[in-house]
């Protein structure tokens, strides 16, 4: 597969904006007229926050690069996963002309970037175990299609899809497959990322949102093929991560030990969760879930959901999304916070 082939031309013949840390980054800094006298945030003084940081993500890449035991050349990093499905897009579709595919139900922020960007979507279903249907995708297939988006493990339904569904639209398929793993720690199996040196069209996105703890830091990466990798970095922007997302990323790499217990803990207490919540008759589904959350099916949700709501228990409906009807989804919380949402359901449900 020729991947300059669905790069829009445009992007092919930009030339990309040259910071000045693009060229130097060490000895005395008077080129990017920056404050040399220093930093009004004096509480971490080595992070030097007065010069701009690593626009080519060096130390990200290396730390992560050596986790992973991927190639840092097959890695970017972006401002949450959001910023590199918005890029992809870019790169790849013409507005107005291009499409991109999304088996759905799925996370909404593929059509909503699509929608930004003026791209055309082709929806097609799961199928009823919310796996990929490789039939209606073969039937709503077209050369104008260069992106399609799959979440594993899926958001809402959680479930993980099958790997080798997803290794035949790399095959099949002249399109840029992404494949967003951000619910991937929580299942024991089933990552992709071994498979982009195999698959030059296969993108992995993952993030440290969920099961690192750093929702509000705004970091997420992708591994891809080392030509897909220096086109993002051709369009980004010049200093798209922060010195401050980075030096929290670098100090919470150090507490693996404590990440790999908050997995055990939230896997643990979503087990439990299920238990409890069949035992309510107005539940009638449970779906099997390989995330830190649980779709539920019940006789009302939009009611139960405004109850719990005026308890101060905050879940989130999903049952405009198709074959979802009535059907909510619930993060695992604490222990106590599960406690008091199943003591909650009793009230309502009863």
């Amino acid at each position: 597969m020729e991947i300059k082939k669905l790069v829009r031309q445009n992007i092919l013949d930009l030339k990309p904006y040259t910071s000045a840390r693009d060229l130097y980054s060490n000895g005395i800094l008077l080129d990017a007229n920056e404050n040399s006298l220093g930093s009004t945030f004096t509480e971490i003084n080595e992070l030097n926050l007065n010069r701009y940081p690593d626009p080519h993500q060096n130390d990200l890449r290396e730390l992560i690069s050596n986790r992973l035991n991927v190639l840092k050349e097959n890695l970017f990093f972006g401002v949450g996963s959001d910023e590199i499905i918005d890029l992809l897009i870019r790169i790849f579709c013409k507005p107005g002309k291009d499409k991109i595919m999304i088996p759905e139900p799925t996370y909404g922020m593929y059509k909503v970037s699509a929608d930004i960007n003026n791209v055309p979507i082709v929806s097609v279903l799961l199928n009823d175990d919310f796996q990929i249907d490789l039939d209606e995708i073969e039937k709503s297939y077209s050369e104008s299609i260069k992106i399609i988006f799959l979440c594993s493990p899926n958001n809402p339904t959680g479930n993980l899809l099958n790997k080798p569904d997803v290794l035949e639209l790399c095959r099949k398929c002249n399109s840029i497959i992404i494949v967003d793993e951000a619910y991937i720690d929580f299942a024991e199996e089933g990552t992709l990322l071994d498979e982009i040196k195999n698959n030059p069209n296969l993108v992995v996105m993952r993030t440290f949102s969920k099961a690192w703890g750093l929702a509000g830091a705004r970091l997420g990466y992708c591994a891809a093929n080392e030509e897909i990798i220096k086109l993002l970095f051709k369009v980004k922007a010049p200093y798209n991560i922060n010195t401050l997302t980075r030096f929290a990323l670098r100090e919470a790499v150090k507490s693996e030990q404590l990440k790999n217990s908050y997995i055990k803990t939230i896997i643990e207490e979503r087990e439990k969760l299920k238990t409890e919540l069949a035992k309510f008759a107005e539940i009638s589904k449970i779906f099997d879930s390989n995330a830190n959350f649980l779709l539920i099916k019940c006789s009302d949700a939009k009611n139960v959901l405004q109850k719990l709501a005026a308890k101060g228990i905050i879940i989130r409906d999903r049952s405009d999304q198709p074959k979802l009807a009535n059907c909510l989804r619930i993060s695992v919380g604490t222990e106590e916070q599960n406690k008091i949402l199943l003591d909650a359901l009793k009230e309502i449900l009863k």
